[in-house]
């Protein structure tokens, strides 16, 4: 069994938020390897979010961002449990890094269900005469316009966006790591994304 140190619970305190007694837990479950612990700490982080997703959230803030000298920007509502998340550091960060990501990334929604059924009709008929331009069998077709629109998901939906200040993290891996910080459950709940001559 690997000696775990101060210096290592630190360290991995630092790189993840999560609390002392998280840090040395994941560090021993892990043998000492830091990568690992930072796994372990995510996959805990997203078991902690799913027991909180049936709470009531009513509180949070509505943050903004502008970006280009007034050419972009973005507001956002980030709703928790209480004021008192509401409040802290953490949640602030959390809703002005959103807020950024919003202004960079320029999602179409949140998660799938929010892209209008005309947008995905239109994405799937460019992607299957694309396939049948490339001279794709008939019947591959709709499989190969499945798979590109859900990489178009990937890039278009907020929560499936890999994160910009952080690419090996998606959004909802975000979320989910400030959910397990805060102890609440937390939802990214609409956006609106201006840009000037759009």
């Amino acid at each position: 069994m690997a000696e775990i140190s101060a210096k290592m619970v630190k360290g991995l305190r630092e790189q993840t938020g999560a609390g002392i007694m998280d840090c040395k837990e994941a560090l021993a479950e892990c043998g000492g390897d830091l990568e690992k612990a930072v796994d372990f700490l995510r996959k805990k982080g997203l078991a902690t979010a799913k027991k909180r997703a049936g709470r009531s959230m009513s509180e949070g803030v509505v943050e903004s961002y502008i970006h280009m000298g007034g050419k972009i920007g973005v507001m956002v509502e980030i709703n928790c449990e209480t004021d008192f998340v509401a409040k802290t550091d953490d949640f602030k960060e959390f809703a002005r890094n959103i807020a950024m990501h919003i202004a960079a990334a320029s999602p179409v929604g949140i998660t799938p269900e929010d892209v209008p059924a005309d947008v995905i009709e239109r994405e799937k008929e460019i992607y299957k005469a694309q396939a049948l331009e490339m001279g794709k069998p008939e019947k591959m077709v709709d499989k190969i316009a499945e798979g590109k629109l859900n990489k178009f998901y990937k890039d278009s939906c907020l929560l499936d966006q890999a994160y910009v200040k952080d690419p090996n993290i998606s959004i909802a891996d975000y979320l989910n790591e400030v959910i397990a910080k805060t102890g609440e459950n937390i939802t990214i709940r609409r956006f609106a994304r201006f840009q000037v001559g759009e």
